[in-house]
């Protein structure tokens, strides 16, 4: 079977990413010139980029429980709004695949999949924020799924190092294969 790759940029967005976030996530700031690297990457080859953005209801109906009264005090990506918008450095261009989702995980309750597997995707390559959450719930679900799952390490961030690393330990003991952002050109070049 051929192999195709997608790049899946996970949570980039101005409440959690940018200089002015709402709900600002340690090491978001860290992980945007690797992802821009990669993005370039994946324009230049014309392969698929989805851009996954976390989206809520403006009345935080959609809302995890544990996540309510955080929303009540600081409503944070509002569906349609500027702060739910991916952020200027990682602007989807014509072409890219923008999904909203209200769980961690790209998989739950979005058209990921179906999109992937129409597209002849069956390796993912994944980077955003943060590690310990949404990239880590939607990279299980990936291998669930059967794909072949990338996470950039460099790529990604959580609110320590620490918990970084024990994150990205646990995602390569179940098979995920770790690569750094300067890795990840010469590893397209030899599929």
């Amino acid at each position: 079977m051929a192999q195709k790759p997608a790049l899946l940029i996970i949570d980039m967005q101005n409440d959690f990413a940018s200089a002015h976030a709402v709900l600002p996530v340690a090491g978001a700031q860290a992980v945007i010139t690797p992802l821009t690297q990669l993005l370039s990457l994946f324009r230049g080859k014309h392969l698929p980029v989805f851009h996954i953005v976390r989206v809520h209801e403006p009345d935080g109906s959609d809302v995890e429980w544990f996540r309510a009264d955080l929303f009540k005090d600081k409503p944070f990506a509002v569906r349609g709004s500027h702060s739910a918008a991916v952020i200027d450095e990682l602007t989807p261009v014509p072409g890219e695949h923008l999904i909203e989702k209200v769980r961690m995980s790209a998989f739950i309750g979005t058209t990921l999949d179906l999109m992937l597997r129409t597209l002849g995707v069956n390796i993912v390559v994944v980077g955003g924020i943060q590690t310990p959450n949404c990239i880590r719930t939607t990279v299980f679900d990936a291998m669930a799924f059967n794909y072949e799952t990338i996470l950039v390490d460099d790529a990604t961030g959580a609110q320590t190092k620490e918990i970084h690393e024990a994150n990205v330990l646990d995602m390569k003991n179940i098979g995920v294969k770790i690569l750094h952002a300067a890795d990840v050109g010469p590893w397209l070049d030899s599929r």
